[in-house]
């Protein structure tokens, strides 16, 4: 602040400089002038031009100093209070800039939220004919074509099912309801919703559940393991997947593990990055990014710890660690 301080008064001390030695230079060719005593009130002017600058200062940048440590842009009552007219005018503008933004800020909220509630609206409308393709694909006799369509229609149900979850994520907070949930049924019914595109990849499950009940909201928990076993098969072929659960140090952990083409070293510091996908297999279009980078965001809201261990072209492990019920203040019930 020094620095900006001197550099924007740094005309005045040049004019304040120059006068000054203008002023030795006449003293020292007149003879009829003391020099002595010239030089001695330059000093004097000198002191007291110093201690001005240093008063300015002060009262200069205060205003300036507040406006920069300024957190909250939009927040009109932490603006400094102006004492110079410079300072209103600034102040004044700032204000101005503030309410501006403030309605455009509202304006383009009030759009994003018609945009949410407009595609919420329209996956759930696709639901419906899914639904009536899914009856039918039933009827179908012809168990190959069967297999195929059932396949096709899985991969747009997740898709619909990624955006639907992505869209909550902004009030998850508000929709979690924790309690003592049960690995076994939620497991078994995705294991099942997967079944068509497991057949399609030859792919087999084994599931060994020593510890069955954990803390987690069932409906967020469902989603996380369904895009786990979903990235799983999808990277999968002719294998098991495996899943576990034991107790260790007082926490429920949950080990899913498949034997697909692994992970890239490189790459397991980003994987859950929002829309990286391999640099392996960069030139995959059907992957978004966004599965695992959702799997993590809700894993955070309901204190899972996620993490991943892979091994290029053996497969991948991930580990859920499920926290104890002393890190959730708000459950009610005593377990």
């Amino acid at each position: 602040m020094i620095r900006n301080f001197l550099s924007e008064r740094l005309s005045w001390i040049l004019l304040f400089i120059f006068l000054h030695a203008l002023f030795l230079f006449i003293s020292y060719v007149d003879s009829q002038i003391a020099f002595d005593s010239i030089l001695y009130y330059a000093f004097l002017s000198s002191i007291i031009f110093l201690l001005f600058l240093i008063i300015r200062y002060k009262r200069e940048t205060n205003f300036y100093k507040q406006l920069d440590e300024r957190f909250n842009f939009l927040d009109e009552s932490v603006l400094p209070q102006p004492t110079t007219p410079f300072e209103r005018i600034v102040s004044h503008n700032l204000t101005q800039q503030t309410e501006q933004l403030k309605q455009v800020e509202s304006k383009n909220l009030t759009h994003l939220e018609m945009e949410k509630d407009e595609l919420l609206s329209w996956i759930h409308e696709v639901k419906s004919p899914l639904t009536a393709m899914q009856l039918i694909i039933d009827r179908i006799e012809d168990q190959s074509l069967k297999t195929d369509l059932n396949y096709e229609w899985l991969r747009i149900h997740l898709l619909l099912d990624q955006q639907l979850h992505k869209k909550r994520m902004d009030v998850i907070e508000n929709d979690l309801y924790i309690e003592r949930t049960k690995l076994e049924p939620i497991i078994y019914q995705e294991v099942k919703n997967l079944k068509s595109w497991c057949i399609h990849k030859g792919i087999g499950f084994d599931i060994n559940l020593n510890k069955n009940e954990v803390l987690a909201d069932g409906k967020w928990l469902a989603f996380i393991i369904r895009q786990l076993l979903s990235n799983s098969v999808k990277y999968s072929e002719n294998s098991e997947i495996s899943l576990r659960s034991y107790q260790e140090n007082e926490q429920i952990i949950l080990i899913v593990q498949d034997h697909g083409r692994g992970i890239d070293t490189k790459d397991l510091p980003r994987i859950f990055e929002k829309g990286f996908t391999s640099t392996a297999k960069h030139q995959d279009n059907s992957a978004t990014g966004m599965g695992l980078y959702l799997t993590q965001q809700v894993a955070n809201s309901l204190k899972i710890k996620l993490n991943v261990e892979s091994v290029l072209g053996e497969g991948t492990t991930f580990t859920l660690t499920f926290p104890k019920k002393n890190e959730f203040v708000y459950i009610i019930e005593d377990i």
